[in-house]
């Protein structure tokens, strides 16, 4: 346990409480602890040998362990709280009806009373009934990691959409629960995991829920209308849509800003962008895109989010390029990765064209720093300094295949100005020439420039015109 917490004044303080399960997960552990763990049920007697690997075993399931409870921390913080204490369990099995088992619930009682603490958060799903005996037993409120996250979300949602996409996946969560859960879903006494529809309707009259869920569904199946109306009124102009992916606090808002000015809220807190941002980027080639910043992905997202939130998340499915954003500085980078993977996948979008852009390179020492070296499929960036953000925007110049780039050969009156500001505005001007009152010029210009200028109101704007393909 670390030796002190952050204490934040007025904040509720929270103790939390990690759990690992040996039995039936060897798959996900390490290939040091699973060799470790193999040794040393092969040959319990060969001394040094069994030592060495009861003691990789034993490091390695402290590091893991780690990884769980640091995220359930940052959690944890980001939902206003104050953390009062930590403690981990490993177990072959979860106990039925306490999840962590008779021996551990009596430490936990004591390290609640002496914290001081008033909840508990556990970095596992809990049954009613857990959850029930837990809080008889630790005296204190107790909510699982679940309803953490959807905790964060209600405090984070601006708009109209994120807020009913929010309450949606609360009244579904909650429905299954509703009988004879515990205090830690009492409205009375607020505080963390308690935002949302509020005990009283919830258990007086459970028709009532499932109207509010089918309400709240039609409400957000018209969102997802207006948004295709959008959608196909941008079609009309040939215009690509770029997706921002990533896990949560990979820098995806700060490399949005970076990008594009937007001015989003960054910040290091878990779920900080929850609503959806879609701002315009010039590229090289004076092609316009469009680029989507997402929400956050995380280790367990919670079922509920992922469907409540598609509406949100179309733009992802029909990205022509998924730029996926990683933490460089992380150690649980490839277990991140991998959760964004299964969240990619869940939405239909895993086989998108993509690049992986390795953020906060600025973080590293300098000597890792010389050693980077972008490759076809990975670039590596600093947000915060700017850092690679040139070759990145090249990168997608080249992967966006909407509109593409044209070079041709161009004769242009010179009193034909609106023509010529197009070309400026929207073409890269290779070589400018003039002969007998025209300009003649040798331009990289999407199709769809090529074609307005072609097909001006008042006739051609271009005398004449060859397109090198």
């Amino acid at each position: 346990m670390p030796a002190s917490f952050d204490t934040v004044p007025g904040a509720e303080r929270a103790f939390l409480v990690g759990v690992a399960f040996r039995h039936g997960h060897s798959a996900s552990r390490g290939p040091q602890a699973q060799l470790a763990s193999q040794l040393a049920h092969e040959n319990a007697e060969a001394g040094p040998r069994a030592a060495q690997a009861g003691d990789a075993l034993e490091k390695q399931e402290a590091s893991e362990a780690e990884e769980p409870l640091g995220e359930l921390r940052e959690l944890a913080l980001s939902a206003g709280a104050s953390i009062a204490g930590e403690l981990m369990q490993r177990r072959d099995r979860p106990d039925a009806a306490t999840l962590i088992g008779r021996g551990k619930l009596e430490e936990l009682r004591g390290a609640v009373a002496s914290s001081g603490a008033g909840l508990v958060v556990f970095d596992h799903e809990l049954t009613p009934s857990q959850q029930r005996n837990l809080e008889d037993a630790a005296g204190a409120r107790v909510i699982d990691r679940t309803q953490l996250i959807l905790d964060i979300f209600a405090r984070h949602a601006r708009t109209r959409e994120g807020q009913l996409q929010v309450e949606l996946a609360q009244l579904e969560y909650l429905l299954p629960r509703l009988s004879g859960r515990g205090a830690g879903m009492s409205q009375l006494g607020g505080g963390i995991g308690t935002r949302g529809p509020g005990e009283t309707q919830l258990e007086t009259d459970r028709r009532r829920i499932y109207r509010r869920i089918r309400d709240l569904k039609q409400q957000l199946e018209g969102v997802r209308r207006a948004r295709a109306q959008q959608r196909q009124r941008r079609e009309t102009v040939p215009i690509a849509t770029v997706a921002l992916v990533g896990y949560t606090n990979a820098g995806k808002s700060t490399l949005f800003n970076a990008l594009t000015r937007a001015g989003v809220e960054a910040s290091s807190r878990m779920f900080a962008t929850l609503d959806p941002t879609i701002r315009s980027l010039t590229l090289p080639s004076r092609r316009k895109i469009l680029l989507s910043d997402t929400v956050g992905f995380i280790r367990q997202l919670p079922h509920q989010l992922v469907t409540a939130f598609r509406a949100t998340l179309e733009e992802v499915e029909r990205a022509v390029v998924i730029v996926e954003v990683s933490d460089v500085t992380s150690p649980n980078r490839a277990e991140q990765d991998a959760q964004v993977e299964q969240v990619l996948h869940e939405l239909g979008a895993q086989s998108s064209p993509r690049v992986r852009v390795l953020n906060k390179t600025d973080l590293l020492p300098t000597g890792r720093r010389a050693e980077l070296r972008n490759t076809a499929d990975e670039m590596y960036v600093s947000a915060r300094s700017g850092e690679g953000l040139g070759a990145l925007v090249a990168r997608l110049d080249a992967m966006v295949q909407v509109d593409p780039v044209k070079r041709a050969r161009l004769r242009v009156p010179q009193a034909n100005g609106k023509a010529l500001a197009i070309l400026e505005a929207h073409a890269r001007i290779l070589t400018r020439e003039y002969d007998e009152g025209c300009v003649v010029l040798e331009v990289d210009a999407p199709e769809s420039v090529l074609r307005e200028l072609a097909g001006h109101n008042n006739g051609p704007a271009i005398k004449e015109a060859v397109i090198f393909l």
